[in-house]
C-alpha cells in the first residue's frame, strides 16, 4: 500500500499558518513514508471558491517546500456525487426531510426542555407518501440526510453507536453517533456540504491517511460511518492541535491573520515557517530546521499535544535570524542579485553581514553602505571627528584583509591613546554611519581604501 495524504483547503481565500501546518503535517508524513501528497481543492461552493484563490495556495505552498504530486478539483466531479447520491437514496442511506430552519429550531429547544439531546429525532422517516407529497405541493423541496448506522455486536446486548479509531496523534479515540444528529449531506438546492464528496473523494482517490485539525474529530465519526456505508475501508486519521494568534483568537482565511503571502512579503524565510508550524505545540524543541528533509527527521505526529498552541510572529524572527545567519552564498546568490548584490565581492559582502539580518532583504541596506556610504553622516562631536582625521591619516596601504582592521586600530590606538569604546565607536559610525553592525574587520576590505577615505569628516 503505498500512502496517500491530500491536503483540501476550500479556495475562498488565502491560507494561513494553521492552514498551512496541516499541509505540511501530510507533506512530511509522505515524505517520511515514500508516500504521494494530493493537493485538491475543496470548492463546491461556486459562490465562494475562486480559481485565484486556488492558484495563491499552490503557490504559497510551493513557497514553503511542498510539491503535489496531483492536483484535483471537487467541482470537476459533480457528476460522481451524483451518482453516489442517486445510489444512497435507493440503499436508503439518504432520506428526504422537509423541515425549515425555524421549524428545527423549535424541535431543538423542546428536546433540550425535556433534558433529551439536541438531536434531529428522525421525524422525516416517519411521513407517509401522502405527507410529502402535500409537503411538496406547498413548494417545499427536501434536504437529504445520511441515517447513521446502530452497531448490534450481540442480539443480548444494548444497541451501541459508538466508532472507534486509533488517532495517529491523540491515540484512541471515540464518537458516539447517538449524539449527533443525521448529517445533512445535500442541501434543498441540490448542493453538496462538505462530507459526500470529502468521503467520495478519498475512496476515489486512494487516500489512505487523513491528517487534519482536531476541530474535525467529531466529523471523523460521521465520515467512518459514511465509508463503511459506501463498501470502502475508512483511512487511517490523526488530528494535530489548533494554532492560535498569541492572544488566543483562531486564524482565518477571512481576515488573513498570519497569512503565508503576508509572512513572504515580511521577508520570513520559508523553513522558519514550516519549522514553527510544525514543531510548536510538540516535544520537540522549536529550532530552524535548513532543510525540508531535516524537518521531516524531527516530525512525529504523536509527539503533538492535544492542547491547541499560540503562535508568535516574533519567534519567527528569531528562526528567521538562524536561518539567515548560516545561510551560505550560494542559497542567497539569486536573491541578493535581484537586491542589486552583485560582483566580485558579492560573497565575501554576504559572509560578513549575514550574521546581523533579521531579514535577509536587509543585506541591501548595507550594500548600500559599502558601496556609497552612510544615509546621513555621523553626528560626531568635534573631538570624535578630529580623532576619525587621525585615524585616517593613519591608514596602511592596500591590499587590504580581515587582518587589517585589527593592525590599523592598534596602530591607532598607539598615536591617539584611545581604546575600547572611545576608539571603536567613532569610527563604526564614521564608516558605517550606525552604532552596531557586522563586524568591521570583514567590512574594511569591502570598502577599500578609497571608500573608507570618502568617510573622512
Amino acid at each position: 500500500m503505498t500512502v496517500t495524504v491530500r491536503f483540501a483547503p476550500s479556495p475562498t481565500g488565502r491560507i494561513h499558518i494553521g492552514n498551512a501546518r496541516t499541509a505540511l503535517f501530510n507533506w512530511l508524513f509522505a515524505l517520511k513514508n515514500g508516500g504521494r501528497f494530493v493537493q485538491r481543492f475543496d470548492d463546491t461552493d461556486i459562490a465562494r471558491s475562486k480559481q485565484e484563490y486556488a492558484d495563491a495556495i499552490l503557490y504559497d505552498l510551493h513557497w514553503l517546500g511542498i510539491f503535489p504530486d496531483a492536483t484535483e478539483y471537487q467541482s470537476r466531479r459533480f457528476g460522481r456525487y451524483d451518482e453516489v447520491t442517486e445510489w444512497m437514496k435507493a440503499a436508503g442511506l439518504l432520506y428526504a426531510c422537509y423541515e425549515t430552519q425555524e421549524e428545527l429550531e423549535l424541535r431543538r429547544k423542546i428536546r433540550l426542555s425535556r433534558k433529551l439531546p439536541p438531536v434531529y429525532g428522525r421525524e422525516a422517516l416517519k411521513l407517509t407518501p401522502e405527507e410529502r407529497e402535500a409537503l411538496e405541493a406547498e413548494g417545499r423541496k427536501p434536504h437529504w440526510r445520511f441515517l447513521l448506522p446502530n452497531f448490534k455486536h450481540d442480539p443480548f446486548e444494548t444497541e451501541r453507536t459508538e466508532i472507534h479509531w486509533n488517532d495517529l496523534v491523540r491515540g484512541e479515540e471515540t464518537v458516539d453517533l447517538a449524539s449527533l444528529s443525521d448529517p445533512v449531506l445535500v442541501r434543498e438546492d441540490g448542493t453538496y456540504l462538505y462530507t459526500l464528496p470529502s468521503v467520495v473523494d478519498d475512496i476515489d482517490m486512494g487516500i489512505t491517511h487523513i491528517i487534519r485539525g482536531d476541530d474535525h474529530v467529531t466529523n471523523t465519526g460521521v465520515q467512518i460511518a459514511l465509508f463503511r456505508a459506501l463498501g470502502a475501508e475508512a483511512p487511517i486519521f490523526g488530528h494535530h492541535n489548533m494554532l492560535t494568534t498569541s492572544g488566543g483568537e483562531g486564524l482565518s482565511k477571512r481576515t488573513g491573520a498570519l497569512s503565508i503571502s503576508g509572512l513572504r512579503e515580511s521577508g520570513i524565510e520559508p523553513m522558519a515557517v514550516a519549522s514553527l508550524a510544525v514543531l510548536i505545540g510538540s516535544s520537540e524543541n522549536v529550532a530552524a530546521m535548513p532543510s525540508m528533509s531535516e524537518l521531516a527527521s524531527h516530525f512525529d505526529p504523536a509527539a503533538t499535544s492535544k492542547s491547541a498552541s499560540k503562535f508568535d510572529p516574533d519567534e519567527l524572527v528569531v528562526l528567521n535570524r538562524t536561518l539567515l545567519h548560516k545561510m551560505p552564498f550560494e542559497q542567497a546568490q539569486d536573491r541578493l542579485s535581484a537586491l542589486g548584490v552583485s560582483g566580485d565581492q558579492a560573497e565575501a559582502f554576504w559572509l560578513a553581514v549575514r550574521g546581523n539580518l533579521d531579514r535577509l532583504a536587509d543585506a541591501a541596506g548595507w550594500w548600500r553602505i559599502v558601496r556609497q556610504g552612510p544615509e546621513q553622516p555621523a553626528e560626531l562631536s568635534e573631538g570624535d571627528a578630529e580623532f576619525v582625521g587621525q585615524a585616517l591619516d593613519l591608514l596602511p596601504e592596500e591590499p587590504w584583509d580581515r587582518e587589517t582592521w585589527k593592525s590599523w586600530t592598534n596602530a591607532v590606538k598607539e598615536a591617539t591613546g584611545r581604546k575600547g569604546k572611545a576608539l571603536f565607536m567613532p569610527l563604526r559610525l564614521a564608516l558605517t554611519g550606525l552604532a552596531s553592525g557586522p563586524e568591521l574587520a570583514d567590512l574594511l576590505p569591502l570598502l577599500g581604501r578609497e571608500g573608507t577615505l570618502a568617510r573622512r569628516p
